[in-house]
């Protein structure tokens, strides 16, 4: 029953989260619209004021009150701080999972309920259904705009409190029905970049909270062939950002293989492949059911947001982390998040440790 249950929605100033605050009016839902303010930069365009006005005006024009949230001091410390340890650390950590899971499901599912909402939502494209007495985290209808992925991290307690009301319409579905119902950003462009942030030049970014220094770039045989910005700065598969010299080397793509901050080097080859691998152990894990899943079977995993599932299976390796065996050799890049599914079923998943030998 929806009546009178109280739903505090992420407005983000996007037509994603303003037409899921006008589903939930119409169904019933005492809704009440939050803008969450977080920490930037001061070299990074600050966008916030723009995006609370528009918020602002989707809470309007559905007549809904309208609150403001600020988690700059838990971003700060929960994202970008974790960010920034992780790439001096040289491994690639992914933001957006940090944010689903300490900011949005996390400092502001915790502040909704302490003030009398009784779910939060947010206009993330998945899906939550109950069967069995469990919640489910399926993939959003939209291939293109799933982001269940991004969701991994969430558990039972989190899923049972949290609505996405678009998660089953296609993103030209959003479009149009918020064209339907005249909500004001319904022409708004989707952000891209990092996670509240926005489009920002990841190399740049790290530069200029890092300060990191120039070395070497190395071929796999230990040969000086050019120099990079800060080894902290790269990641694994990445093929730009850096300059070989030498004039052979330089005619065909070099990826970057290794990464050793340490002593402030890259190793880069020709060949993406030699970063891959059939093996992979994960760290920090987080399953949606609350329980390991079944290791007799098989699944599909992603190793990186949007990449393609590939088949595998599961090893419990003690410790809380699990190794996972892929049917094929993936670039599996230390800090990402590996998330497995069975069909269109988010299981969750953990972040890659490392990779081991083929």
């Amino acid at each position: 029953m929806t009546k009178g249950k109280k739903v505090f929605v992420g407005l983000s100033g996007g037509v994603d989260s303003a037409l899921s605050a006008a589903l939930l009016v119409r169904a019933g839902y005492d809704v009440t619209g939050v803008f969450i303010k977080i920490w930037q930069p001061e070299f990074v365009a600050c966008t916030w004021k723009e995006d609370r006005l528009d918020a602002m005006r989707v809470a309007v024009s559905l007549g809904i009150p309208f609150l403001t949230l600020d988690l700059s001091n838990e971003y700060k410390e929960s994202v970008i701080a974790r960010m920034i340890s992780d790439y001096k650390a040289g491994i690639t950590p992914n933001p957006d999972v940090l944010c689903n899971r300490f900011i949005k499901f996390g400092a502001f599912r915790e502040w909704a309920l302490a003030n009398g909402a009784d779910m939060i939502a947010t206009g993330h494209h998945a899906q939550v259904i109950e069967r069995n007495g469990k919640f489910e985290l399926l993939r959003g209808k939209d291939s293109g705009k799933d982001q269940a992925y991004f969701l991994c991290m969430l558990g039972q307690e989190d899923l049972s409190r949290t609505l996405f009301p678009i998660g089953h319409l296609a993103k030209s579905e959003v479009r149009a029905q918020a064209r339907s119902l005249g909500l004001p950003v319904a022409k708004r462009p989707d952000s891209q970049g990092l996670c509240f942030v926005g489009a920002v030049d990841m190399h740049s970014f790290l530069k200029e909270l890092i300060h990191p220094v120039l070395g070497n770039v190395l071929s796999p045989e230990g040969l000086v062939i050019g120099q990079h910005d800060g080894a902290c700065l790269y990641t694994i598969g990445q093929r730009h950002g850096f300059k070989v010299s030498d004039p052979e080397r330089a005619k065909v793509p070099q990826y970057v293989v290794a990464i050793r901050t340490g002593s402030n080097e890259l190793i880069v080859a020709p060949e993406v492949v030699k970063a891959t691998r059939t093996e992979v152990e994960i760290t920090q894990i987080s399953w949606t059911q609350g329980v390991n899943p079944d290791l007799t079977k098989h699944y599909e995993g992603e190793v990186r947001y949007h990449h393609e599932p590939i088949r595998c299976s599961l090893e419990d390796v003690g410790d809380g982390e699990f190794r996972v065996l892929f049917e094929q050799p993936v670039l599996a890049v230390p800090g990402q998040s590996l998330v497995l599914y069975e069909g269109d079923v988010c299981l969750g998943g953990g972040v890659i440790k490392q990779t081991l030998s083929s």
